[in-house]
């Protein structure tokens, strides 16, 4: 037997459901301020990402799914959303629109990275990114949303993570001062940490070796040395979610695992996820555009994953699918009529089905309750009908042509 490829899923109909009522809520809460959605190619120029996302960065040097597309070009398929939004913003010269220009999605994306619960190689997110705004007010509404969004699908066990990176002049002296920790206790880290010391050296606080752990333990910290502007930023966020009773914990290890980020970081986790307990974070990224060949623009936003945000709200049944008419044959020749029936009914914008298995009368009776057939109509072999309320159990006799009718009257 044929199977999905490891680390990939098929999502099926009762899922899908869920998923719907995903995105309809990210759809209510996100544009209600202001964000329009947007969708970019599956795959995208490989230096998009190299640039973009850094390429001392785990998706960069091991995660990426890179080809060449037969004409010498080498193209990857997207592992991640905000560098193609921007390389969007920059190629649709979004720059001259009001600012900020507010842009969600929910898209597929792939990363060759070990599967596991929660986690996996191919996997959907939905996003919303704000570019050209400098506010702290742009960040703390982003967090806002992502709360609101979290809460919306009823995520359990959720509690917010937050710090700030500061600008990347600070981030940069940080680093230097990082690298000589690192390098004086290079004994003690694992090889990934020592191989990454000069290229990427804030990924220790990522580490899960228990000796990089203790290193960590007692390592400079960047929030300790933000300069004023940067700290009264991060003090301006933290009272818009203060005044907005979002609750959080400052972590300042928290690094998040792309190169692009500046000032405000943040993340979501839920203990019901066990290790792997992020469901969706993000920050700011006020340099992202400048390496991507377009004007300084400050942006900020987040991600978070579809699977995760499911798997947090503890996977609740999902509501069956509304059908206002199932179509019984009574006899085989009645089908024409059938039929015609339930394109009729679908044309008037009801929830119609017609009977495919050819079941027995009884059968098909049950079935109509299985599925939560507000009526069923029982399609004789001279054209007549017989409309049945599942609810109340009445019964009338009534031409074709009135069904539809019928069923439409409240």
């Amino acid at each position: 037997m044929i199977r999905a490829p490891r680390g990939t899923f098929d999502v099926l109909p009762d899922d899908a459901a869920r998923r719907r009522t995903l995105e309809a809520h990210a759809e209510r809460i996100l544009g209600a301020a202001g964000y329009g959605q947007i969708e970019t190619p599956t795959f995208e120029a490989t230096e998009l990402f190299a640039r973009g996302v850094g390429e001392a960065t785990d998706i960069v040097r091991k995660e990426m799914y890179t080809f060449d597309d037969g004409g010498g070009r080498s193209l990857t398929l997207r592992p991640e959303g905000t560098a193609p939004v921007c390389r969007a913003y920059i190629e649709h010269g979004m720059h001259k629109l009001p600012q900020p220009v507010k842009l969600w999605y929910l898209s597929s994306f792939f990363r060759a990275e070990a599967p596991q619960r929660g986690r996996y190689r191919q996997f959907w997110q939905v996003g919303a990114e704000a570019i050209g705004s400098a506010a702290p007010e742009t960040d703390a509404e982003l967090i806002v949303l992502l709360a609101d969004l979290l809460g919306a699908v009823g995520a359990k066990g959720v509690r917010l993570r937050l710090s700030s990176l500061g600008t990347p002049e600070t981030r940069a002296e940080y680093r230097e001062e990082l690298k000589l920790y690192l390098h004086a206790r290079e004994s003690r880290l694992s090889e990934d940490v020592r191989e990454r010391i000069d290229q990427n050296p804030l990924r220790a606080f990522d580490a899960t070796d228990p000796g990089t752990r203790d290193v960590m333990r007692e390592a400079p910290l960047l929030l300790d040395r933000l300069d004023p502007q940067d700290a009264a930023h991060f003090a301006q966020v933290r009272e818009l979610l203060d005044t907005g009773g979002v609750g959080y914990e400052i972590d300042p290890s928290l690094v998040r695992g792309l190169d692009y980020y500046t000032r405000t970081v943040f993340e979501f986790e839920s203990d019901v996820l066990g290790a792997q307990s992020g469901v969706g974070g993000g920050g700011r990224y006020d340099g992202l555009m400048e390496e991507l060949d377009g004007p300084a623009t400050p942006a900020c936003g987040f991600a978070a994953g579809v699977e995760r945000m499911l798997l947090a709200a503890g996977e609740p049944p999902a509501p069956p699918d509304h059908v206002d008419l199932f179509i019984a044959l009574a006899k085989p020749n009645g089908a024409g009529t059938g039929f015609e029936l339930s394109r009729a009914a679908r044309r008037a914008g009801l929830s119609a089905q017609l009977e495919l298995a050819g079941r027995s009368l009884k059968g098909q009776l049950k079935h109509a309750d299985r599925i939560g057939a507000r009526y069923v109509a029982i399609v004789g072999d001279d054209g007549h009908v017989s409309l049945k309320d599942m609810e109340s159990g009445q019964q009338r006799e009534l031409d074709a042509a009135d069904v539809v009718q019928a069923v439409r009257k409240p």
